[in-house]
């Protein structure tokens, strides 16, 4: 038993990719340079990751993208997101406010530098210079992106209750708007989504600039100003977008997460959501790959990597076998170069699947679902609280019987 045992994982292993790179030249694609050239550690990851990626791409998956961490100001947006949306191969993407916020400082005329995050915070900041590590604005550059953001948020359509992927759509439109009217030939992610049908969540919306000005114009303007965010109609339309994905159009899904953070549990939850509590049947993510740099063993969620995910049923058995990949880096030294291999082969386009668009005929077909399940899910409701101990109730005195003469009076 032990020998054949043996034999068995011998073939295994001759059968495995030997680790044997030629010389590169100069000459190679991208997708080569990859293929051929990343045989170990991280590097192998990174090769695993585009291989997913590209595959998923070919096979028409709907591809949900999480970003979190300072993205926009690193101009990751520009080089990669906006041109992967633009090749129809973004479907979904949830992001932190203040990547949405920051976005928008370019189209206002306004630079992010490269500076020395050593120089000394203190001399920034009698300079009014903000850093995000070694990038920086002046200060007005903000306090415009507030007048900018408050502007728009007093208009008469965002006086309701909505959604995060309806407020965004807004100011999708928006921005849209001026960036046509001031001829702005780089666009911002914002507008973008919205020219392309991507629908955007922020999960932590309150945690953000864009939100910090709604608190401003609600104190300012108190019941006159309408707008709020239905955190609860949010959730729930993340869960109605990924069951649309796999049960009305029949497509496989892949989720591709860059650095972890609330947009990577905000999207992955939408799984337990519909079958953990809602009771419709799902499957998990089919394609899992995530870039992110914290290590796997503090129990964070963002370092959940596709088999922990996989025991809350967020991710498929077939995700984790075949279909996920965890690649331990900063985003911004990998990404921009997978995503220049992946666009680099024409074959990988597709048509914007434009999923904003379906928004709400997916919630009414998940409502339909849950109304069909009613009488089961009212079940879900039901658990028998412990009562704390307490005192006994004294003992009610009896009341003294009515006499024959008092009851006719």
């Amino acid at each position: 038993m032990a020998n054949t045992e043996k034999s068995s994982l011998r073939k295994g292993f001759e059968r495995a990719r030997d680790v044997h790179p030629v010389g590169i030249t100069g000459k190679e694609s991208p997708s080569d340079i990859i293929e051929r050239m990343f045989p170990a550690y991280v590097g192998r990851q990174e090769r695993t990751a585009f291989e997913l990626m590209r595959r998923s791409s070919q096979a028409d998956v709907c591809t949900f993208l999480t970003m979190s961490g300072a993205m926009t100001p690193a101009g990751l947006h520009q080089s990669c997101i906006i041109p992967l949306i633009e090749r129809g191969l973004i479907d979904c993407l949830t992001t932190t406010g203040a990547n949405l916020y920051h976005d928008a400082h370019r189209v206002i005329g306004h630079r992010i530098r490269e500076i020395d995050p050593n120089a000394g915070d203190i001399t920034y900041r009698l300079a009014k210079i903000i850093r995000i590590y070694d990038l920086g604005f002046r200060e007005e550059v903000l306090l415009e992106t507030d007048k900018l953001f408050s502007a728009l948020l007093l208009s008469p359509d965002y006086q309701r209750k909505m959604t995060t992927t309806e407020l965004h759509w807004l100011l999708g439109r928006d921005i849209a708007r001026i960036e046509d009217a001031l001829g702005i030939k780089s666009p911002s992610l914002i507008a973008t989504a919205y020219r392309y049908g991507v629908p955007i969540f922020v999960g932590a919306v309150q945690d953000g600039s864009i939100f910090l000005n709604i608190v401003k114009l609600k104190r300012l303007y108190g019941s006159d100003f309408k707008l709020e965010i239905d955190v609860n109609d949010d959730v729930f339309e993340m869960g109605a977008m990924q069951h649309h994905c796999f049960g009305t159009l029949g497509k496989k899904m892949a989720i591709w997460i860059l650095g972890g953070g609330v947009p990577k549990n905000y999207t992955l939850q939408g799984e337990p959501l519909l079958d953990q509590i809602l009771g419709v049947p799902t499957h998990g993510f089919d394609f899992d790959v995530q870039f992110c740099v914290d290590p796997v063993d503090n129990g964070a969620l963002s370092s959940c990597p596709a088999g922990e995910g996989h025991t809350w049923g967020k991710v498929s058995a077939e995700s984790v076998q075949y279909g996920s990949m965890y690649v331990h880096c900063d985003v911004t030294a990998v990404f921009p170069w997978l995503t220049y291999a992946l666009l680099s082969d024409a074959r990988v386009h597709r048509k914007p699947r434009r999923l904003y668009d379906v928004r709400e005929a997916a919630v009414e077909n998940l409502q339909r679902e849950i109304t069909k399940r009613r009488k089961k899910l009212l079940e879900t409701v039901k658990f028998d609280l412990p009562k704390a101990p307490g005192k006994k109730a004294a003992p009610q005195k009896k009341k003294a019987k009515k006499t024959a003469t008092a009851a006719k009076r």
